[in-house]
């Protein structure tokens, strides 16, 4: 009897036989089990499941290249630790073979494109790139299923290009130092979502030679930074150094040598850009970088939020002749100049922004060569603006533009504007990208991931992989289909509820920014949570106010406290289902831990008051009772202070498997730690305990010690 292919079985209802084809949409792709991310341009299901049986001869084209061999045993590998199944690299075909092809294809195909096919004992991927042959060994990754003891692909022809050739994300590491191996993995991540370039601002985590004072202590070596841009070239993944500019320097100007450069002397925030010793400096750090990545065509020099341009006196008097957006401009062309011999240049720029903005250039054009990565102003219906910068000349870049700076987690499904839900991030990069990608205009795309509040980097993986989708193909999947492919590729196609669990961290995370003192970090004494009055006096006096003024806040960290331990079932649950980055779930759990932790304290300090009322209330009938409810009321403090010092040291036990120690010292070099006037959430303090700075400012240790006291006094007065 012939054996029924996998295909048959899940279409049965559509397909009369086996030799039936169709154009198959995302969905029905879906549901024969297959999540590709990036969705393929084309796909037709049909023919011939390809079974692998080992050993799996892959086989390259006599003249392939050594980028194709790695690509070749990079599918070995694959097999073998994943899927058991022993593959060899020959050129003589066998039962079960994969033929890696670029001979023979059309011209007409693009150097990403490729084209896989299957039958029952061959699986062909033909490329006329090095790139088309890797992409299509990385959908093939995607595509195998065990079905009854076998792995195969079922039967299938795609025919697949991106729609956007440059599909950047940036990995920004300002407030923490992934080690290396995570950096290797996060690398191998983007890659397999066709990812193609990493762009990394390190600031401070590169150890320049030239001025080693502002490395931090552990950077990165200048060998360090040349393997992660050979190991990242392995998986076609171009890394391009930001090393910041104009604006957000605080990482080079903190230190007093470096004065005089600064725009405004009290701020490190900001060179000068007609001081000539700044480009000296920069001059050194940008060549430094570029030797550190040897081979990347590009280079990022940052430069945005460029608040006090202008301010000093040379400054404003020249603003006066060529406008604010001049003295930017006259930065990054003398950086240009210097830069472009060797690199295109990349800054945070948008188009026409020169022009569009409050201070536009006067009386000088731009260097077009810049490559312009910025804008909040794409969504003209006919891109006019890009269009009209391309027609200079410029390089342009989609902007995917931060999710968010929430702390904690990245609010992908829905958004608080002035107190109102509005749309996620997702649906925002879903709308920009899939316009954009199918726009033509575009050069690139950006997916920027600003770290000001200091999530763990596996926080935004939907992100980045969400703007791999969309830049590739702008067509398709849907953004509920993308979505639940997301998990079922990531995690393994066993896990459950996730889309559930990312909305309670969604939520979760801004209940926990609106909590304690975190509001006030940006938004003044608004929503500052204060402590219970103290006792006084022998009579326990006391001012009652604080379960009234608080009340709201109480009954919504009770409701907050019941939707984390379902967090924590549904993260549970998938400890156990997850075949892959089963690490994201021990850092949810910290989270969400996090979270609870403080829904609790706000219990506590409501039992806190209730006790001290409590005990009032018997001062003057039971004096033992009274005393009673006020050793119950340490009790309770004691108990909120261990439980926060557990979640904490969980906390970073958890993120420090991958990252090193925030603001470590070493015995060669300490730790220079100094605020700046951007105030970033994660930039509080020099270690992890910006996570739980508003805790430690409630003071309830100080709290605990004055009660004691008090106790201590009432028990000799009682």
């Amino acid at each position: 009897m012939k054996k029924t292919s996998l295909t048959t079985l899940l279409v049965v209802a559509i397909l009369i036989s086996k030799l039936v084809t169709f154009k198959c949409e995302a969905s029905e792709l879906t549901n024969l089990g297959l999540h590709v991310i990036p969705y393929p341009q084309q796909v037709e299901i049909g023919g011939n499941d390809f079974i692998l049986k080992s050993p799996v001869n892959i086989v390259l084209d006599k003249n392939s290249t050594e980028v194709d061999r790695q690509t070749a045993n990079l599918l070995k590998k694959e097999l073998g630790e994943k899927w058991g199944i022993k593959a060899v690299l020959g050129e003589d075909k066998g039962s079960s073979n994969v033929i890696l092809n670029r001979r023979g294809v059309p011209k007409s195909m693009g150097d990403q494109e490729y084209k896989l096919t299957t039958d029952t004992n061959v699986l062909t991927i033909s490329a006329k790139g090095e790139d088309g042959l890797f992409y299509g060994v990385q959908t093939i990754f995607q595509l195998l299923k065990k079905v009854r003891g076998e792995v195969i692909i079922p039967g299938m022809e795609i025919r697949d290009w991106p729609d956007v050739e440059i599909r950047a994300a940036h990995y920004d590491t300002k407030h923490h130092q992934d080690k290396a191996s995570y950096v290797k993995s996060f690398i191998r991540d983007l890659a397999r979502y066709k990812i193609n370039m990493l762009v990394w601002e390190w600031e401070d985590k590169f150890a320049y030679k030239s001025h080693p004072e502002i490395g931090a202590p552990g950077a990165f070596t200048m060998e360090e930074m040349q393997e992660f841009t050979r190991y990242a070239k392995e998986y076609h993944v171009e890394l391009v150094p930001l090393v910041q500019g104009l604006g957000h320097v605080s990482f080079i100007l903190k230190w007093l040598k470096y004065k005089d450069l600064r725009e405004v002397e009290n701020s490190d925030w900001e060179f000068c850009p007609l001081e000539d010793s700044s480009y000296n400096l920069l001059f050194d750090l940008w060549d430094e970088a570029m030797e550190a990545t040897p081979g990347s065509r590009y280079i990022h020099i940052g430069s945005d939020e460029t608040y006090e341009l202008g301010q000093c006196e040379k400054c404003r008097a020249k603003a006066e002749e060529i406008g604010n957006s001049g003295l930017y401009h006259t930065f990054a062309s003398k950086a240009a100049k210097h830069i472009k011999k060797s690199r295109k240049v990349m800054l945070w720029e948008r188009p026409m922004g020169w022009e569009k903005n409050r201070s536009p250039i006067k009386g000088m054009k731009p260097d077009t060569d810049l490559v312009l990565t910025e804008s909040y102003s794409f969504m003209t219906p006919d891109f006019r603006y890009v269009k009209e910068a391309k027609s200079m000349g410029f390089e342009v870049f989609m902007y995917d533009p931060n999710p968010g700076i929430e702390p904690l987690f990245l609010p992908y499904h829905y958004r608080i504007r002035r107190g109102k839900k509005v749309a996620g991030s997702l649906k925002n990069s879903y709308d920009l990208l899939s316009a954009g990608s199918k726009s033509e205009v575009f050069d690139g795309m950006i997916n920027t991931s600003w770290d000001d509040s200091g999530l763990h980097n596996q926080m935004w993986m939907l992100s980045f992989i969400n703007s791999a989708q969309y830049s590739w193909n702008g067509g398709a999947p849907n953004l509920d289909e993308f979505e639940d492919s997301f998990f079922a590729s990531y995690y393994g196609d066993k896990v459950i509820d996730m889309k559930e669990l990312y909305q309670l961290l969604n939520e979760g995370a801004y209940y926990f920014a609106a909590t304690l003192e975190r509001n006030v970090w940006h938004h003044g004494t608004i929503g500052k949570t204060h402590l219970p009055d103290l006792p006084r006096g022998q009579n326990i006096e006391y001012d009652p106010y604080w379960n009234a003024e608080y009340k709201d806040m109480v009954i919504r960290s009770g409701m907050q406290s019941k939707k984390m331990a379902r967090a924590l079932q549904i993260i549970e649950t998938n400890k156990k289902l997850a075949m892959d980055h089963q690490y994201d779930f021990e850092l949810y759990q910290t989270i969400v831990e996090l979270i609870d932790h403080t829904c609790h304290t706000y219990q506590d300090l409501s039992n806190l008051e209730r006790s001290i009322t409590e005990a009032h209330r018997n001062a003057f009938s039971n004096r033992q009772a009274a005393y009673n409810s006020l050793q119950k009321a340490e009790q309770i403090i004691e108990k909120s202070l261990k439980r926060r010092d557990s979640v904490y040291n969980k906390i970073v036990a958890t993120w420090e498997k991958t990252r090193f120690p925030k603001g470590m010292s070493t015995s060669e070099k300490q730790f220079f730690y100094k605020p700046d006037r951007a105030r970033h959430f994660a930039n509080r303090t020099k270690d992890m305990t910006y996570l739980i700075y508003d805790e430690q400012l409630l003071d309830m240790e100080g709290y605990l010690e004055n009660l004691r006291k008090y106790r201590k006094a009432f028990q000799i007065e009682f």
